[in-house]
C-alpha cells in the first residue's frame, strides 16, 4: 500500500503547472488554489510517487483512508473533485490514457437536518410576547402565531399585506421565492388573534397613518428582516429556550410537527412553497423516527 512520505511534501512541477493553468483560465481565488493545491500535495504524499501512475484501486485507497481518519462527506466529494480536474488535465494533454477518476462516484453529503423545536417549545415562544404590554408585543405574538400556523419565511411575512390574509376562508396569500403565489391555510387560534391585532394593536402602531402594511414597524413602514429576527430571539430568551432559534426555525417546527402528526408529505410541500420536493424529503427523517417511537411504545413486539 503508497505510504506517506515527509520528503515528498515540496510541491511538484507537475501539479504547480496544473495550478498555474487554473489560475490562468478560471481566475481562481488564491484561497481557492491554496485548497487545490493542499489536497494534490497531500494526495502526492500519501502515493510517494508520480500521480500519472495512479491507479482507481490506489485512489479508492486513498479515498477510503481518508474517510476512515473521520473526515466528511463533503471535504471527500471535494477531494475527488479536485483530483478528477487534474487527472481529466492530463488527459487532455496527452499525458494520461486512462482517467482513474472515471468510474469512482463522488460521495453524497447528507443534508443536516434543520433545527427545530419541541410543541411546548413553540408554545413557550408564543407565549412570549407580552400584548399588554404594548402595540409592538402585540404585533410581534400575532407574527410569531402566523409564523408558525403557515410556516412562511421571514421575507414572506413581513411583506404581507391587508389582502393577503382572507380571514373568512382561513388562507393566507404568500408570494415566495421567484415570485410564486400560494394559498396557505392558517388555524383558527392564529386568525382569532390576527382579528384582534387588527382592531386593537395596528392602529396603535399606525397613529392614523395609512398602510396596506400587515405589521408594519414602530414608522407604520413594513418591517426590516433583522428587525424581527431580533425580536425572536428575545422572546425565545424570554421563554428560556436555551437553543438557537430564528424566524426560520419555526418555519422548521411547522413542517416537522405537521409531520409528526401524519401530515403527507407532498401537502406539506405545498404549504412550504418548495418548488422541488427533493427540498421538502429532508423531514422524512423526522417522520420515520416519529413512527419509529410510535411502534415501539405501541406494538406488542416493540
Amino acid at each position: 500500500m503508497p505510504r506517506r512520505n515527509a520528503e515528498a511534501s515540496a510541491i511538484s512541477p507537475e501539479i504547480a503547472t496544473y495550478l498555474d493553468v487554473l489560475w490562468l483560465q478560471r481566475g481562481l481565488s488564491r484561497s481557492t488554489l491554496d485548497s487545490y493545491r493542499s489536497d494534490l500535495v497531500g494526495f502526492r504524499e500519501w502515493f510517494n510517487g508520480d500521480l500519472l501512475d495512479v491507479t482507481e484501486a490506489e485512489l479508492l485507497d486513498y479515498l477510503s483512508v481518508r474517510n476512515d481518519q473521520g473526515i466528511s462527506a463533503r471535504t471527500v466529494a471535494r477531494l475527488l473533485s479536485t483530483l478528477r480536474g487534474y487527472f481529466r488535465h492530463a488527459l487532455e494533454r496527452g499525458e494520461l490514457s486512462v482517467d482513474p477518476t472515471a468510474n469512482v462516484l463522488s460521495p453524497t453529503p447528507g443534508r443536516r437536518l434543520p433545527e427545530s423545536l419541541s410543541e411546548d417549545e413553540v408554545e413557550r415562544l408564543l407565549m412570549a410576547p407580552e400584548p399588554s404590554r404594548s402595540a409592538v408585543e402585540f404585533r410581534d405574538r400575532t407574527m410569531l402565531e402566523i409564523l408558525y400556523a403557515a410556516g412562511l419565511r421571514i421575507s414572506e411575512l413581513v411583506g404581507l399585506t391587508m389582502s393577503s390574509l382572507n380571514q373568512r376562508q382561513g388562507v393566507v396569500r404568500v408570494t415566495g421565492k421567484g415570485s410564486r403565489e400560494r394559498l396557505v391555510p392558517v388555524g383558527e387560534a392564529a386568525l382569532q388573534w390576527v382579528e384582534s391585532y387588527l382592531r386593537d394593536g395596528r392602529p396603535t402602531l399606525l397613529r392614523g397613518r395609512v398602510s396596506d402594511v400587515m405589521f408594519p414597524s414602530s414608522r407604520g413602514q413594513e418591517m426590516a428582516r433583522q428587525t424581527f429576527w431580533y425580536a425572536v430571539k428575545r422572546y425565545a430568551a424570554r421563554a428560556g429556550i436555551s437553543s438557537s432559534v430564528s424566524p426560520h426555525t419555526l418555519r422548521h417546527a411547522f413542517a416537522t410537527h405537521l409531520l409528526n402528526h401524519g401530515a403527507d408529505l407532498r401537502a406539506v410541500q405545498m404549504m412550504l412553497g418548495h418548488a422541488d420536493l427533493s427540498t421538502t424529503q429532508i423531514y422524512t427523517h423526522v417522520a420515520n423516527e416519529r413512527l419509529k417511537e410510535l411502534h415501539a411504545t405501541h406494538h406488542p413486539r416493540g
